[in-house]
């Protein structure tokens, strides 16, 4: 394996953990009791909808990318369009009055680049490759 290839794997695994974390934090901050809730302080609705169902999608292309199937470099490209473009909804909400917390800014810039990277690794080391029988 090259070390382009080990790149994406790490990528990959990065991807799943992020998921599961993803979905379990958002899970709790949407499900979880009352009391953790309201810890979070100015939650951002759909930011956080958002994120706690990327979350499984972050999973989905991580396991895609980790098996090599030029597939998840679409849902690379998906995950991070939709999360900058959340981001910058995020931003507008902020600049029209509404209330955010910081550390939601820091996790969508995390996030964003986060995607931007994986996909740009992922379409020159996966998108190139010749078909496989596998994917």
């Amino acid at each position: 394996m090259n070390a382009a290839a080990r790149l994406v794997r790490i990528l990959a695994v990065i991807a799943v953990l992020f998921g599961v974390l993803t979905v379990l934090s958002g899970g709790m901050a949407l499900f979880g009791p009352e009391q953790a809730r309201a810890r979070l302080g100015d939650v951002v609705p759909f930011v956080l909808w958002f994120n706690f169902l990327a979350g499984f999608a972050y999973v989905g292309a991580g396991v895609g990318l980790y098996l090599g199937r030029r597939g998840a470099v679409h849902l690379a490209a998906a995950l991070a369009a939709a999360t900058v473009l959340v981001f910058g909804a995020l931003g507008w909400h902020a600049a029209t009055g509404g209330a955010y917390e910081v550390r939601t800014v820091a996790a969508m810039s995390l996030r964003s680049i986060f995607w931007v990277v994986v996909w740009i690794v992922a379409v020159r080391v996966l998108a190139r490759r010749e078909p496989s029988s596998g994917g």
